[in-house]
């Protein structure tokens, strides 16, 4: 049997007679990485400040370990934390001393040679006697990524966590969770626009739109959802040959330079359009298949008004 470490049933949160969030239901199992996605105003943030119980829900259960978060929320605190590249510390105090303060909080053992480490996987080790108020975005969401370390949580909920990073310490962050994960079974609830590390990381994504769930599945179940492809062709011979053979075949297509073109195709008619055009004496010297991406699945989920078909 799975074991489940966060578990979340007909969750609500109403603003008024605004409902952010419209009675979800998912959960999260031990050692996976689920991807929380959705345009703005989704209600992944609301969602995940009700998760940590900054934010009152207005119905439904969050239970964690199998226990209701409502009853036992201080054990649960201990056992999972959380990172946010718009998440502040206490900006007049220092970074170490910011973090002592979190690893007391936590009750780590051995805290100094346990900040010191995260510290330099980050690379901060420069900014221990810096007020957090002084520091750029980007050192402040390092400084952020350590805390959520510090009691080698069971869960972490992380929300954009690599907003501000530059692409190497964006690297070293999903290096470390994927690490993490290897060897100490990490769980993590993840959001992020960002569809690489998405597809990069996470084992399930869920989408939100409107308050509610409208597709979860892997990665590639939902990439494999997007029926078309993009099918790039090189080719040598005339452009009048190609667009009479395109045009017959009603398919959408460009030339964003000469002797290239570009067609949007159900992967399965990809042969029959190559086979065809070579036949039609068009001479083909080069061929891509551009696949559907998470980013397609997010772009479609977004613009689309009626999501029973995800």
């Amino acid at each position: 049997m799975t074991d489940v470490i966060l578990k979340v049933e007909n969750l609500v949160k109403n603003f008024g007679k605004f409902r952010a969030v419209d009675g979800i239901s998912f959960s999260v199992p031990r050692g996976k990485i689920v991807g929380f996605l959705g345009p703005n105003g989704a209600g992944k943030t609301t969602t995940i400040h009700m998760l940590l119980g900054v934010t009152s829900k207005t119905s439904g259960s969050i239970s964690y370990f199998g226990d209701n978060f409502d009853t036992h929320r201080e054990t649960i605190l201990k056992r999972i934390n959380f990172a946010s590249a718009f998440n502040t510390l206490q900006n007049r105090i220092t970074v170490w001393e910011n973090l002592v303060v979190f690893s007391l909080l936590y009750e780590v053992r051995n805290y100094t040679k346990k900040i010191e480490e995260l510290c330099n996987h980050f690379e901060i080790e420069s900014l221990f006697h810096k007020r957090y108020n002084d520091l750029s975005s980007g050192q402040r969401t390092r400084v952020n990524l350590v805390k959520s370390l510090l009691n080698d949580p069971e869960l972490i909920l992380m929300d954009e966590p690599t907003a501000s990073l530059d692409p190497d310490i964006t690297d070293k962050t999903l290096t470390l969770i994927e690490k993490l994960k290897k060897e100490k079974n990490l769980t993590l609830l993840y959001t992020s626009h960002n569809m690489d590390e998405i597809t990069r990381i996470c084992d399930e994504v869920i989408f939100l739109d409107h308050g509610k769930i409208v597709a979860q599945d892997t990665p590639l179940g939902l990439t494999k959802r997007v029926k078309n492809a993009e099918l790039r062709l090189e080719f040598d011979g005339k452009e009048k040959i190609l667009k009479k053979y395109l045009n017959e075949k009603k398919s959408v297509f460009s030339f964003p330079n000469p002797n290239t073109v570009v067609v949007k195709v159900e992967e399965k008619k990809i042969p029959e359009i190559i086979f065809g055009l070579s036949q039609s004496g068009v001479w083909i010297t080069d061929i891509e298949v551009i696949k559907p991406s998470l980013e397609d699945v997010f772009l479609q989920i977004a613009r689309s008004k009626k999501h029973d078909k995800y």
